[in-house]
């Protein structure tokens, strides 16, 4: 699937193309965004190509492992060239027009490669934010939504480090569990049966929710759920002693954000995790993209988000062993 905007388009004028990334592309990106601004200076004409497996663009019956064997990276940038050379033919876009890509994040390291690897197609890349070298553990990534929340303030990352003491304390007895399972309705109430990734996929969940903040925090967030939650939002709770101790600000962070996205409880269980994304239908809530990247995630980049970098403000609640062990269970050995 793809879009086009001939709106600003002069003659003789470059070919802006945005690369879709790990979830469905948007018509809105097509009126809006920085790109739009350059496609209005240059006269740029626009598309945007949805990446294969994401969104409406689904190429195989379902999303089993034999028909997720074609979902690549290498794939994804010979769409690209496949596109530019159609999309010459199919509008009569003269050879001479310059096509300049972009994209951000992973379609930003796909607007660097295909620079690389296709230079007589591409004048040019913007890569944003591009994260061009794989890394199994990717522990770093943590360590930069510490430091961003520490540009609210220190007392902001010590109130999360000691919520994250308060509730490792508190999951060793009985008292303590019942008073989680209440703070942060849980779905499943904590109990001796809970299993390790039980309570990794709680920490993860939980850290989660600090990432998905620092990550976006006030950019384009205006039609985002969480449009309204900054980082200040965040820290301003984490550090008001008003509201009690810090595993209690902590929770309330946890249902601010539940709420926003319309979730009734926090649910943590690994194996109804694995339940989930384990659904190879199109139709799954898995299938809007949380499958296709873990396969991807899996088999080529691993850019696993852990806990295990120092200073720990997670502690090492989630290793990279967590993530590996995901991959064996949600696609098999």
């Amino acid at each position: 699937r793809y879009f086009m905007n001939d709106q600003f388009y002069k003659k003789n004028g470059p070919v802006f193309l945005m690369i879709g990334g790990e979830g469905a592309a948007s018509a809105k990106w097509m009126v809006e965004g920085q790109w739009i601004e350059y496609a209005k200076q240059y006269g740029a004409l626009c598309f945007q190509l949805e990446h294969r497996y994401y969104g409406k663009s689904q190429p195989t019956s379902d999303l089993s492992v034999k028909n997720l064997v074609y979902l690549t990276s290498e794939q994804a940038l010979a769409d690209l060239a496949y596109f530019i050379e159609g999309m010459r033919h199919l509008h009569q876009i003269p050879a001479s027009a310059k096509w300049i890509v972009f994209g951000g994040s992973y379609p930003g390291s796909l607007a660097a490669w295909s620079r690389v690897k296709y230079p007589h197609l591409i004048h040019g890349a913007v890569s944003s934010s591009a994260p061009l070298l794989a890394q199994l553990d990717f522990q770093q990534y943590f360590v930069v939504v510490e430091d961003a929340l520490r540009t609210h303030s220190q007392a902001c990352v010590d109130a999360i480090t000691n919520a994250t003491q308060q509730v490792h304390v508190m999951l060793r007895h009985r008292i303590g569990q019942q008073n989680l399972s209440k703070k942060f309705k849980l779905c499943d109430p904590i109990d001796p049966t809970l299993k390790r990734n039980d309570i990794s996929n709680l920490y993860e969940n939980l850290a989660g929710n600090f990432a998905e903040v620092v990550q976006y925090n006030k950019d384009n967030r205006a039609s985002s759920k969480f449009f309204n939650i900054t980082i200040d939002t965040i820290c301003d709770i984490m550090v008001d002693q008003k509201k009690g101790i810090p595993v209690d600000r902590l929770a309330e962070i946890s249902n601010i954000m539940l709420e926003a996205t319309g979730e009734k409880c926090f649910d943590y269980i690994y194996s109804k995790m694995l339940g989930e994304m384990r659904n190879v239908s199109w139709k799954a809530e898995s299938s809007e993209g949380g499958r296709q990247w873990m396969y991807q995630s899996c088999t080529e980049f691993g850019f696993f988000q852990t806990s295990t970098a120092k200073p720990k403000l997670f502690s090492e609640t989630f290793p990279v062993e967590f993530f590996v062990q995901q991959c064996t269970d949600i696609f098999g050995p």
